[in-house]
C-alpha cells in the first residue's frame, strides 16, 4: 500500500555525510557513554523523514522539544529515585534545544543526560550495598514510599539517602517475611545489587540512544518508532512470527547465556546435543570460522551472532549444565533453518454449550497477532506464513468437527499487517471494501476484499478487549458494519494510524554506509551474520484508516454490540490517554452492501446476558478484582512495620486462596487444598466461556436474522 509514497522516502531524503562538530561532555562516574557518528546519522534522518513525511506533519520547534525532553527525563526517572533538583536544573538549558540538535545529529548533549543518570543509578546501588549491614528495627512505623511520580525532585544528597536507606530496608523485610536467616537475606540482596550493577556497566551507546529515539518520535505520535537494529530484527519476527536461526530460547545467569527452551524439530533438537539449561560460552559463523567467548555479554548481542540466514552454518560451544566452569566445551554445529513460531500463531478449540438440553459446539479460534511473513509473501511464495492461511487451516478443521458457531478471539491483539486485516475480513465475506485509509494528502484508498470465495458463513462472534488494536480494529468494526457477526468485549484501544516499515539501509547513501562500515571495522568484536541491518527502522505513520462507514477508530476505537466490564483500565491504556494521538473525525463512507443486522435480536441478547451475569459468582469476582486493582494503584507507599505488614500480607493471601477456590467451584472445577498445584492448561477464562454463550443465545434464539448469512454449518464452503 502507498508504494509510492514509499518510493519518495528512499529517493527524497537528502542526507548530509557529516554533522557539525559538537564536544561531548564528560561524567565522572558514568561510563562516560557517548554517541557515534552511525548514530548521528540517523538521528538527522529520522529527523527529516519525520519533518517531510509524517502525517500530522509536525513541525521540530522548541514547542516540541519540550515534549520530548520531559518525555526523556520520564523514560530514565519517572518516579524521581535518582536525578537530584539540581540535576534537572541543569537540564532545564537543553529543554528547547533538542529539536535543533535532533536536526544537526548533535547527540552529545543527550549523552550527557543519560551519563549523569547512569552516575546517580550507580551511586544509588552502591549506597544500598552499603547499607546491608544496618541494623534495621522492623517494630517502627517508618513508611516507604514507593511510588514518587508526583513528588517534587530530591533537594539534596542526604534526602535521597533516607529514601534509599529505606527502600533497603523494604527489600530486606520482604525477604525477612519469607526467611528468617538474616545473614543470607544479605547475601541474597548484595547478589541481588550486584546484579543490577553488572547490568547497568553493560548499557552502551545503542541504548541510550534508543531510549532518546522512543522519547523524540513518540513526541510526535504513539506510533511512528525508531527500532535500533537489533530491536528491529526482534520486530520483523514478530510480524512474521518466524526467524532464521537454531531455534533456541536463551537467558542470562551469572554471566552466562544459557538455554531456555528449544523448539521441537528445530536445528538445536535435531542435533540432540542441547538441552535446557546448557550454556553457551562461544560462537563460531561456518565451519572454520574463529570463536568469539560470549561469557559475560549482553543476551542480544550473542542472539544477533547466533541467529542468522537459513542454510548457513553456525557453531556453539557448550557446556553441559553441571558442568564445571573450567571444564572443556563440546562443540555443536548446526545448520540454520526458518523456526516457525507455533506458540505465536493463530491456535484453536472447541466448547460445548447446553441449550435447553441440546449441544451447542462453538470453535474458539485465538488470533495474537496480524502477522505476515513479507519475505515469502514478495518472492512470491503462495504458502507464506500469515494470520489469514492459519486461520483457513483453523476453520476448515472446525467445519470438519462439526461446530455450530466460531468466536473470533482477538483480546490483546494490538494488530500488524494492514494486508492481513483485510484478507481475514476475506475469509467471512464476499467481496466488498474493508477499510478506507487516508494519506497526509487526503488522497483516500479503498482496501476491497475481492475474493469471493468465502471460508465460513455460520454464525460469528469477535471478542475484543482494550488491548485489541489496529488491525484487529479494521477486522473487527468491518464484520461489525456488514453485520456479519456480533462484537463482545470491551471498548478497544483507538489505534486509527497506519505505519510504513522503512528500512534505513535503503534510505542512507551507500557511501555513508561504507565509510561507516570502514570507521567501525578495526573496532567491533561481532561478526554480522545477516540477520540484522546496520542502520535500524523507522515505522513512520503515513496515513490514517477509517471504517466502511467513514468512521475513524481514532480515539474512539471500536464499540462492542454487548459490553463487559473492562479489567484493562480504560482512562491509564489507550489511544485517547496519548497526548500526542491524533483527533477523531469522520470522512464519507464507502458504497457497500450489508449483509445482516443485529439491530433487533442485540437487546435480547443483553438482556440474557446481564441476567446470566447477575447471578454469575464470576462476574461479582471479576467486578471485585477491577475493584481491589483501583484500590492497589491509589497506593503509593508501605507500612515497615514487619508485624502489620506480615499480618496484611498473610490476610491478602488467605484472602487470594478462598477466592481462588470460589472462582474454581463457580467455574466447576475442584477446589485445591493448601499447597496444591494449579493442573497445567487449566482454563478459568470467564470472558472466554462467556463469548461463546453469547453466540449459542444467538443460535438458539426463535427470531434469527433472516437477512444476516449466519446459515447452518452443513452449508458452509
Amino acid at each position: 500500500m502507498f508504494k509510492k509514497l514509499y518510493l519518495v522516502l528512499v529517493l527524497g531524503a537528502t542526507l548530509a555525510c557529516t554533522a557539525k562538530p559538537h564536544k561531548p561532555i564528560k561524567v565522572a562516574g558514568s561510563n562516560d557513554i557517548q554517541p557515534d557518528e552511525q548514530q548521528s546519522i540517523v538521528c538527522k534522518t529520522v529527523a527529516q523523514l519525520i519533518s517531510s513525511y509524517n502525517y500530522k506533519k509536525v513541525e521540530l520547534n522548541d514547542s516540541i522539544s519540550a515534549v520530548v525532553y520531559n518525555r526523556y527525563i520520564k523514560e530514565m526517572d519517572e518516579s524521581h529515585n535518582y536525578f537530584l533538583a539540581s540535576d534537572i536544573q541543569d537540564f532545564d538549558k537543553y529543554k528547547i534545544m533538542l529539536d535543533d540538535d535532533v536536526k544537526e545529529g548533535n547527540l552529545n548533549d543527550i549523552f550527557y543526560i543519560f551519563n549523569v543518570y547512569q552516575k546517580r543509578y550507580i551511586d544509588r546501588i552502591k549506597f544500598s550495598i552499603t547499607q546491608l549491614d544496618n541494623n534495621f528495627d522492623f517494630s517502627t512505623n517508618e513508611t516507604f514510599t514507593y511510588d514518587r511520580d508526583n513528588l517534587p525532585w530530591v533537594t539534596s544528597e542526604e534526602e535521597m539517602n533516607k529514601i534509599w536507606t529505606a527502600r533497603v530496608k523494604y527489600d530486606m523485610l520482604n525477604l525477612k517475611l519469607a526467611n528468617k536467616d538474616m545473614a543470607k537475606n544479605k547475601e541474597t540482596l548484595k547478589k541481588r545489587y550486584l546484579d543490577l550493577l553488572s547490568q547497568a556497566n553493560k548499557l552502551n551507546n545503542q541504548d541510550v540512544f534508543q531510549i532518546f529515539m522512543d522519547a523524540f518520535t513518540e513526541a510526535i505520535d504513539p506510533h511512528t518508532n525508531y527500532f535500533n537494529p537489533a530491536n528491529a530484527a526482534n520486530f520483523n519476527i514478530e510480524m512474521s512470527r518466524q526467524v532464521e536461526g537454531i531455534g533456541a530460547g536463551l537467558y542470562t545467569s551469572n554471566e552466562f547465556i544459557s538455554i531456555r527452551s528449544v523448539t521441537t524439530g528445530s536445528p538445536a533438537d535435531k542435533s540432540h546435543q542441547i538441552n535446557i539449561d546448557d550454556r553457551i560460552v562461544g560462537v563460531a559463523q561456518g565451519k572454520t570460522g574463529e570463536f568469539q567467548n560470549v561469557v559475560g555479554w549482553r543476551i542480544e548481542n550473542a542472539i544477533a551472532l547466533i541467529r542468522g540466514p537459513k542454510g548457513t552454518v553456525v557453531r556453539l560451544e557448550i557446556l553441559p549444565k553441571g558442568s564445571s566452569v573450567g571444564s572443556k566445551p563440546k562443540v555443536v554445529e548446526m545448520v540454520r533453518e526458518k523456526i516457525i513460531l507455533k506458540d505465536e500463531s493463530a491456535k484453536k478449540e472447541i466448547r460445548s454449550y447446553n441449550s435447553n438440553g441440546k449441544t451447542i459446539k462453538i470453535g474458539i479460534i485465538s488470533v495474537p497477532a496480524f502477522y505476515i511473513d513479507f519475505n515469502d509473501y514478495k518472492s512470491g511464495n503462495p504458502n507464506y506464513k500469515s494470520t489469514t492461511h492459519d486461520v483457513k487451516l483453523l476453520i476448515d478443521s472446525l467445519k470438519l468437527e462439526g461446530v455450530d458457531g466460531i468466536v473470533m478471539d482477538m483480546r490483546q491483539n494490538g494488530g500488524g499487517s494492514l494486508l492481513e486485516a483485510v484478507d481475514l475480513t476475506g475469509l467471512f465475506i464476499k467481496t466488498g471494501p474493508v477499510v478506507q485509509v487516508r494519506n497526509s494528502n487526503d488522497q483516500i484508498e479503498v482496501d476491497k476484499d475481492e475474493d469471493p470465495s468465502v471460508a465460513y458463513s455460520g454464525p460469528l462472534a469477535i471478542l475484543v478487549d482494550r488491548f485489541s488494536a489496529s488491525a484487529t480494529e479494521i477486522f473487527s468494526g468491518a464484520i461489525q458494519d456488514y453485520g456479519r457477526g456480533l462484537i463482545v468485549g470491551t471498548q478497544t484501544y483507538g489505534k486509527g494510524s497506519v505505519q510504513n516499515a522503512i528500512d534505513l539501509d535503503r534510505v542512507i547513501s551507500p557511501s555513508i554506509t561504507e565509510r561507516i562500515a570502514s570507521l567501525t571495522k578495526k573496532d567491533t568484536k561481532v561478526v554480522r551474520t545477516g540477520s540484522q541491518s546496520v542502520f535500524g527502522q523507522l515505522n513512520l505513520t503515513i496515513a490514517k484508516f477509517y471504517r466502511i462507514t467513514g468512521n475513524s477508530t481514532q480515539h474512539k476505537g471500536v464499540m462492542p454490540d454487548v459490553q463487559f466490564p473492562s479489567i484493562i483500565p480504560l482512562d491509564k491504556y489507550g489511544e485517547d490517554t496519548e497526548p500526542s494521538a491524533m483527533p477523531f473525525d469522520i470522512i464519507a463512507k464507502s458504497s457497500y452492501t450489508k449483509v445482516g443486522d443485529f439491530s433487533t435480536v442485540i437487546p435480547q441478547l443483553k438482556k440474557l446476558h446481564d441476567t446470566r451475569m447477575d447471578n454469575s459468582a464470576n462476574y461479582k469476582f471479576m467486578l471485585e478484582d477491577i475493584a481491589e486493582y483501583k484500590k492497589r494503584e491509589a497506593e503509593k507507599s508501605i507500612n515497615l512495620n514487619e508485624d502489620k505488614l506480615k499480618a496484611q500480607r498473610d490476610a491478602d493471601e488467605k484472602k487470594q486462596f478462598e477466592d481462588n477456590n470460589l472462582r474454581r467451584v463457580a467455574m466447576g472445577l475442584p477446589a485445591l487444598k493448601k499447597g496444591q498445584v494449579k493442573p497445567r492448561n487449566e482454563d478459568l477464562d470467564f470472558l472466554k466461556r462467556e463469548a461463546g454463550q453469547i453466540l449459542t443465545d444467538y443460535i438458539t434464539l426463535d427470531n434469527k436474522l433472516t437477512s444476516a448469512p449466519l446459515n447452518s454449518p452443513v452449508n458452509n464452503k
